[in-house]
């Protein structure tokens, strides 16, 4: 059976359905491979980069947006440190950083488009699937959480992203971030939650225990 091509917007048509850089070839789902998944979709192709069409030939789900969280959830992995500039510094802050020699004056340079390139691509909203007028819905909840301008594939990406970063134990942020909203998760005690875990960075188990159980 052959695929069908999706209908791509005019001022899309040169862009890469998951992360918005220029394409370079299709991406088809399901494949041979997949066909013992429930797939909600006929088998369809989008436009894809080299780089996310490798990444996306090797989810094992079941539909194409399935696909897409994936993809976006592997970027995110893949530049971690890239997009750990922008929690780490502020354009402004780079601008005026004062390392015009050795080796940080090229980074200094670069940084801030290195990040806004990650974060874009991470960020990027795929354009509705339509085939022949009939637009196709993604019928399962939405799972992005948005942090500090970025929109990441999901809460426990953004956890797992922040820990990284500051050298946090992921299970530790974890536990604190529910404990401080009672389940009802925003960026605000999302915010809280970094700035009291990184206080604890250098602490012992046991400290962190105790500071744990006086959260209010």
């Amino acid at each position: 059976m052959m695929p069908v091509i999706t209908e791509t917007p005019f001022d899309k048509r040169h862009c890469c359905w998951f992360c918005g850089e220029p394409n370079s070839g299709e991406f088809t789902f399901p494949d041979g491979e997949r066909s013992a998944f429930n797939c909600p979709h006929v088998l369809l192709s989008v436009p894809s980069c080299d780089e996310c069409n490798k990444i996306a030939k090797s989810a094992a789900v079941h539909s194409i947006w399935q696909v897409n969280h994936f993809v976006k959830s592997s970027l995110m992995v893949r530049y971690n440190k890239h997009l750990a500039i922008g929690i780490n510094w502020t354009e402004e802050e780079l601008a005026t950083s004062e390392f015009e020699h050795g080796n940080f004056a090229g980074f200094a340079r670069s940084a801030w488009f290195v990040y806004e390139v990650a974060r874009d691509r991470v960020n990027y909203q795929s354009w509705p699937l339509v085939i022949d007028g009939v637009e196709y819905y993604d019928n399962e909840p939405t799972l992005t959480f948005t942090f500090d301008d970025v929109v990441y594939p999901s809460l426990d990406d953004a956890i797992k992203h922040y820990a990284k970063t500051f050298f946090i134990d992921r299970h530790y942020f974890s536990a604190v971030l529910y404990k401080l909203s009672k389940g009802d998760i925003t960026p605000r005690y999302f915010a809280q939650t970094v700035r009291f875990c990184r206080l604890l960075v250098n602490a012992s188990a046991t400290e962190r225990q105790v500071a744990f159980k006086q959260l209010s």
